[in-house]
């Protein structure tokens, strides 16, 4: 979901300003243009949480791994 960004009302709060509709309409353009290219959304958290959850996995399951190791070799040892 995107953030919405009114760009009709800062349009009309620009030309009462007394700017012109021109400036006024490029301006509330790149207000908005600006704000939703910085904006993250609720799949873009979830696709991020979605990695990192798969990193731990694997980090857990390789030190697992190498803990087994480790105790086993201790085992053969003792």
């Amino acid at each position: 979901m995107m953030t919405a960004v009114d760009t009709l009302s800062i349009y009309e709060r620009l030309k009462e300003a007394t700017l012109n509709e021109s400036a006024a309409k490029e301006i509330a353009e790149v207000i908005k243009d600006v704000t939703e290219a910085h904006v993250a959304t609720k799949d873009d958290v979830e696709k991020a949480v979605e990695k990192a959850k798969v990193e731990i996995i694997k980090w857990v399951a390789g030190m697992l791994v190498a803990q087994a190791a480790i105790v086993a070799t201790l085992v053969k040892l003792l």
